[in-house]
C-alpha cells in the first residue's frame, strides 16, 4: 500500500500542489462531537469530512479568555493574530488588523464570503471589519460597504441605509434581495443580501448554502490570478446553544452538502487547496452509550449537552486537494491561518 501510495504521489505535477484557489469553511461552534453526531446519524455512511486528506486539532482560546467568541476566533483565523472577545480585527492594544482576505483582494486575488447569518456577524466580519465590539453593526456595515469583496452572500438588510444600496449599485455590483436574483448573476461581482438578519434555519432554508457556494465559485474561478472564499455554516453554533440535537442535525447535514460542493470544485480545479475548520466548540456535546450492558449487541446514544455556551476543547481541521498533506498535528488558529496565507501567497 505505502508503495502504491508513493507512486500516486509522484503523478502529481507542481501545478497541482501550488496553492492558487483556497476554499476556507468555518463550522461555526462546530466540534468533533458535531461531526460524529453526523457519521452516526448518516448511518456511518462516507461523508465529505472522511474524504479528508489531512487533519488537525486546532485549539481556540482569545487572547484574554481560555473560552473564545466567534469575533475572537474569526479575528485569529482571518488574521493570525489572537484577540480579546468582543472585538473584531482590533489587538488588545488598539492595532487594527490587516486580514488574509484583505491581502488577497490587494493583490488582485477574488475575494469572497458566503454565510447563513448576517454578513455583519463576528465571522464574516472579522474578515474585513475592525471594530472595538462586535455588536458596533452600523459602523461594520459601513466596512462591508467599503471592502469591495467580489463576492458577498448572507443576511443583513436590517443595517443596510438607501444610501449604502446605492453605494454598492454605483460600484456596479449586481445587487440581489432574492435566491432567484442570485442564481441570475453571470459575472461581475455580486451583494446578495437575502434577509433582514439570518436566513432561515435548515432544512426550512433548503439548499442555499450549497447552491450559494457554488454560485460563489462559478464568479471567483473567473479570476485568473486565484482566489479565496470563506463560507460559514453559521447556525451550527446557534444550535448548539440551543442544545437542539435535531437542529444541529439538519445544520451539519447542510454544512457537509457545501463542504463537498468544494472539494467536487477542488477534483476539476487544480490548485484549489479546501480547508474546513470550526471557530470554537457550542455546546459541550457528548455522546454516552444508552446501556452500561457492552455484550448487547446495541446499547443506544444519548446525546447529551454540557453547556448552553462554549468550551475550551480544541476543533477540528480537515484538509483536502493542493497542498492538503502539508497541514495536521496540534496546531493553534493563529497557525492555521498563517499556514493558508503562506500557501496562497499573501503574507505581508
Amino acid at each position: 500500500m505505502l508503495a502504491l501510495a508513493v507512486a500516486a504521489t509522484s503523478c502529481l505535477s507542481p501545478a497541482h500542489d501550488e496553492v492558487r484557489n483556497v476554499i476556507y469553511l468555518i463550522g461555526d461552534g462546530m466540534g468533533l462531537a458535531h461531526a460524529s453526531l453526523l457519521e452516526i446519524e448518516e448511518g456511518f455512511r462516507p461523508t465529505a469530512f472522511s474524504q479528508a486528506q489531512s487533519v488537525a486539532l486546532v485549539s481556540t482560546r482569545s487572547a484574554n479568555n481560555r473560552v473564545t467568541d466567534s469575533a475572537a476566533a474569526g479575528t485569529a483565523l482571518a488574521t493570525g493574530t489572537k484577540i480579546n472577545n468582543s472585538a473584531v480585527g482590533v489587538t488588545p492594544d488598539s492595532l487594527e488588523l490587516t486580514t488574509m482576505m484583505e491581502k488577497a483582494r490587494d493583490l488582485g486575488l477574488g475575494t469572497g464570503l458566503v454565510v447563513t447569518c448576517y454578513l455583519q456577524h463576528a465571522t464574516p466580519a472579522a474578515f474585513y471589519a475592525n471594530v472595538p465590539r462586535r455588536s458596533q453593526y452600523d459602523a461594520i456595515t459601513e466596512q462591508l460597504v467599503a471592502c469591495d469583496f467580489d463576492v458577498m452572500i448572507g443576511g443583513g438588510a436590517r443595517w443596510m441605509t438607501d444610501e449604502q444600496w446605492q453605494t454598492m449599485a454605483d460600484k456596479n455590483y449586481c445587487i440581489a434581495r432574492t435566491e432567484a436574483e442570485m442564481q441570475a448573476a453571470e459575472e461581475g461581482r455580486l451583494f446578495a443580501v437575502l434577509a433582514d438578519e439570518y436566513l432561515q434555519r435548515a432544512p426550512e432554508r433548503g439548499d442555499y448554502l450549497p447552491t450559494a457556494t457554488a454560485k460563489a465559485l462559478e464568479l471567483l474561478e473567473k479570476n485568473k490570478e486565484g482566489f479565496l472564499l470563506m463560507v460559514e455554516g453559521s447556525q451550527i453554533d446557534g444550535a448548539a446553544h440551543a442544545n437542539d440535537a435535531a437542529y444541529l442535525l439538519a445544520e451539519m447535514q447542510d454544512f457537509e452538502r457545501t463542504i463537498q460542493v468544494a472539494m467536487d470544485f477542488a477534483d476539476t480545479h487544480p490548485g484549489t487547496l479546501v480547508v474546513v475548520t470550526a471557530d470554537h466548540e457550542t455546546g459541550g456535546l457528548t455522546m454516552p452509550s444508552g446501556k452500561g450492558d457492552f455484550t448487547l449487541s446495541e446499547s443506544g446514544i444519548d446525546y447529551r449537552f454540557g453547556t448552553g455556551s462554549h468550551s475550551a476543547i480544541r476543533v477540528p481541521a480537515y484538509f483536502y486537494g493542493a497542498g492538503a498533506d502539508r497541514f495536521g498535528g496540534l496546531i493553534d488558529n493563529t497557525e492555521l491561518a498563517k499556514q493558508l496565507m503562506r500557501e496562497l501567497g499573501v503574507t505581508e
